[in-house]
C-alpha cells in the first residue's frame, strides 16, 4: 500500500486490517483460537495479554511459570503468574504463531475470554480507527522514517506529539504528555479503558479538589485485580494534547495510586481522534474527529454530563464509507458508543438489510432500540436475532432484561432457563442472571448463580459487587442475615468507601434490629452519597422509630423523590418503621 503524496513518494505501508465492535466503550475484536471464534478486548493499555483461566483450561492451553520478574500486583501484593503460549491464534485469517498470554486476571464479560495488550501490538505501528470500527497494524519500510504517518489527513489539523517508553517491556504502554490545567501530565493511550482518566494525585497537582463546586460523584471503578476505586467528575480549565486544547471540561477523576502515570487516555478519546503509534519513529500522530472528547456519563445515571460540544463530525470521502453490511455495523456500533443513537439505528439497519441472516447484526440494533425506548422494535429484535441463533446467550440475557423493566416475568425467567443452560458455571454471565432474577423477586436463584461465580473468583475485581449483590438479595428479602452480613463485612474489606455496600450492610443491620449500627452504616453511606435512597429511606424509619418525627419524614421524602416507588418496595418487604 503506498501513503498519500503528502508523504515521501518511496514510503511504503504493509496493513492489517482488523475489524473492531464497540459494546459500549469496549472495542472487542473477533479471533480464532483453535479454529474456534473468540472475542478479546482490544487493550492498548495493557503491557501483556491476558487470557483467563477458564478459558485456557477449555482449549487445554499449556502453562509454564513466568519469567523472574513477570508478576501481576493487586490488593493482596505480587503474585506469580503463569504464562499460556498459543501456537495458532488467527486474526482476520493472518496467523500470529506463538502468542503468549498470561493466565488470570479478572473477567472482562461481554463475551471476551480475554484481552490482547502490548506484547502484540508493540510488534508493529498501530492505527487506532475506533469511530468505524476498525483498527490496522501498519508495517512501514525504512524509506517511512521521516514521512508524516497521518496518510489519512487531508485538511485536518495533524497533532504530533513523543511517544515515550513504546519499546521496553516492562514499559511498553503507549505513553505521552499532556498538560492539565497547564500542569504536565503522563497519560497512557488507553482503549481497553472506557472512559479517560485523572490519577488523584496528579488531579491535586492541577489544583483540583473532590470538594469543589461542580464535582459530581461518579461511582466506582475496577480493573484487573480486586481494588475498587471510587471515582467523580470535575470541571477542569484545559487539557492540553500537542496543538489541540480542550477549554473549560470535564474530567473523570480517580483515587486510584496504582499506576506511576498520570491519566488514562480511554476509549472515549480514542473514538473522537484518529491515532496512529509510530514505533520506530517514536511518535504519536493524532487527528480530531469531532463531538466530544470525553465520555462523562455518570455511574447509574445514563447521561453526559460533558461540557464541551466540539465541533461537527468531519465529512467521509466516498472511498471511505462503508461498502458491506459488517463495515455499516462497526460504524453503526461506535455511533452507540458516544451515544449518537440516531445514526447507529441508520447504520445497523442497513447492516440488517445488507445480511439479513446475521443475528448479531440484530442484536446491536436492538441495544440501540433500548437506548431509545423502543422496546417493542428491540423485542422483535431480539427475537429476531435469537431464531437466527438460538444459543446466543448475550441475546437471552439483554431480551430477558428488557422483558424484566417491562415486567414481562414470565418472558424474562424462560430466557433466564435458556440462559442459565448455556452459561458455563464460572462465567461471568452469572452475575447478570443472578442480578436479573433479583429484578424478578426470585432472591434463592439469584443468590445460587452469585454462588457459582464467587466460589472460583477470589481475585476478580467484581468480588466485592458480586459478594454485596449476594449480599442485598438476603437483606432485601430478610432471609439468611448472618449469611448476609458476613457478605457485606467482605465487601465493605475490599472497598470500605462504598456508599452502595454500606447502604445494603445498613439494611442488613435494620433487619436484625441493630438500630446504632444501622445508622451509622446509613450516615456513611449518606456522606459519600447524599442520594443514596435506600440510606435516606432507612434512616428515616429509624428516626420516626426513636419519635424524630420531622427529621424521619423529611428523609423519607427525600428517598421518594429519588425512587419513586420505595414504599411499595419496602412494604412488600416488610422494611417498615
Amino acid at each position: 500500500m503506498f501513503l498519500s503524496p503528502s508523504v515521501l513518494a518511496a514510503c511504503q505501508i504493509e496493513v492489517v486490517e482488523l475489524p473492531l465492535t464497540m459494546v459500549g466503550t469496549r472495542p472487542l475484536i473477533v479471533a480464532k483460537l483453535k479454529d474456534k471464534e473468540v472475542k478479546f478486548l482490544f487493550d492498548s493499555g495493557a503491557f501483556y495479554s491476558i487470557i483467563s483461566q477458564n478459558a485456557a483450561t477449555e482449549f487445554d492451553l499449556p502453562t509454564h511459570r513466568a519469567q523472574e520478574g513477570l508478576s501481576v500486583y493487586g490488593v493482596n501484593g505480587r503474585a506469580e503468574i503463569s504464562i499460556a503460549r498459543v501456537s495458532d491464534f488467527t486474526l482476520k485469517g493472518k496467523k500470529f504463531p506463538h502468542l503468549e498470554f498470561i493466565v488470570g486476571g479478572s473477567e472482562i464479560g461481554l463475551g471476551a475470554i480475554g484481552l490482547l495488550g502490548q506484547n502484540f501490538l508493540g510488534t508493529a505501528d498501530v492505527e487506532y480507527d475506533l469511530a468505524k470500527g476498525v483498527a490496522r497494524l501498519v508495517y512501514p519500510n525504512d524509506d517511512c522514517e521521516k514521512a508524516n504517518l497521518a496518510y489519512w489527513a487531508r485538511s485536518e489539523p495533524v497533532i504530533e506529539i513523543p511517544l515515550e517508553h513504546g519499546l521496553e517491556l516492562q514499559s511498553n504502554h503507549t505513553i505521552g504528555t499532556v498538560f492539565v490545567n497547564g500542569v504536565r501530565m503522563k497519560a497512557i493511550f488507553d482503549t481497553g479503558a472506557s472512559t479517560s482518566v485523572l490519577f488523584m494525585a496528579a488531579a491535586r497537582r492541577a489544583g483540583l479538589s473532590m470538594d469543589a463546586q461542580g464535582v459530581v460523584s461518579a461511582g466506582e471503578s475496577t480493573g484487573i485485580g480486586r481494588a475498587v476505586n471510587q471515582s467523580w467528575i470535575v470541571p477542569i480549565k484545559s487539557l492540553a494534547i500537542g496543538a489541540e486544547v480542550i477549554e473549560n471540561t470535564r474530567i473523570r477523576v480517580s483515587n486510584s495510586d496504582t499506576l506511576d502515570e498520570d491519566m488514562l487516555l480511554g476509549a472515549d478519546f480514542f473514538l473522537s481522534h484518529r491515532i496512529y503509534v509510530a514505533k520506530r519513529q517514536q511518535k504519536i500522530y493524532l487527528t480530531y474527529n469531532g463531538g466530544p472528547v470525553f465520555n462523562l456519563t455518570t455511574a447509574g445515571k445514563g447521561r453526559s454530563v460533558d461540557a464541551q460540544s466540539g465541533a461537527p463530525d468531519s465529512a467521509e470521502d466516498a472511498a471511505a464509507a462503508p461498502k458491506d453490511a459488517g463495515a455499516f455495523a462497526r460504524r453503526g456500533a461506535a455511533y452507540a458508543s458516544r451515544r449518537d443513537f440516531a445514526r447507529a439505528l441508520t447504520d445497523l439497519t442497513r447492516a440488517c438489510e445488507l445480511e439479513p441472516g446475521n443475528g448479531n447484526y440484530f442484536l446491536q440494533r436492538a441495544r440501540v432500540r433500548v437506548s431509545l425506548s423502543q422496546s417493542t422494535e428491540a423485542l422483535a429484535d431480539f427475537t429476531e436475532a435469537l431464531r437466527l441463533d438460538p444459543d446466543d446467550i448475550e441475546a437471552r440475557i439483554a431480551r430477558a432484561q428488557l422483558n424484566a423493566s417491562l415486567k414481562n416475568g414470565a418472558d424474562a425467567q424462560a430466557d433466564l432457563v435458556a440462559a442459565d443452560k448455556l452459561a458455563t458455571v464460572q462465567g461471568k454471565a452469572r452475575l447478570e442472571i443472578a442480578s436479573i432474577y433479583l429484578r424478578l423477586d426470585m432472591p434463592e436463584l439469584a443468590i445460587a448463580n452469585d454462588d457459582q461465580w464467587i466460589a472460583s473468583h477470589g481475585q476478580d475485581a467484581g468480588l466485592a459487587g458480586a459478594l454485596n449483590s449476594r449480599c442485598w438479595a438476603r437483606a432485601y428479602w430478610g432471609i439468611e442475615l448472618q449469611k448476609a452480613l458476613d457478605d457485606c463485612n467482605a465487601a465493605i474489606a475490599i472497598n470500605t468507601e462504598s456508599a452502595t455496600y454500606l447502604d445494603t450492610r445498613g439494611l442488613v443491620y435494620f433487619r436484625l434490629g441493630q438500630s446504632d449500627k444501622a445508622r451509622a452504616d446509613y450516615q456513611a453511606s449518606l456522606k459519600l452519597n447524599p442520594k443514596q435512597a435506600w440510606s435516606l429511606y432507612g434512616l428515616g424509619l429509624l428516626m420516626l422509630r426513636q419519635g424524630d418525627t420531622e427529621a424521619g419524614n423529611a428523609s423519607i421524602a427525600a428517598a421518594r423523590g429519588l425512587r419513586p416507588t420505595i414504599d411499595d418496595d419496602a412494604k412488600r418487604h416488610g422494611i417498615l418503621p
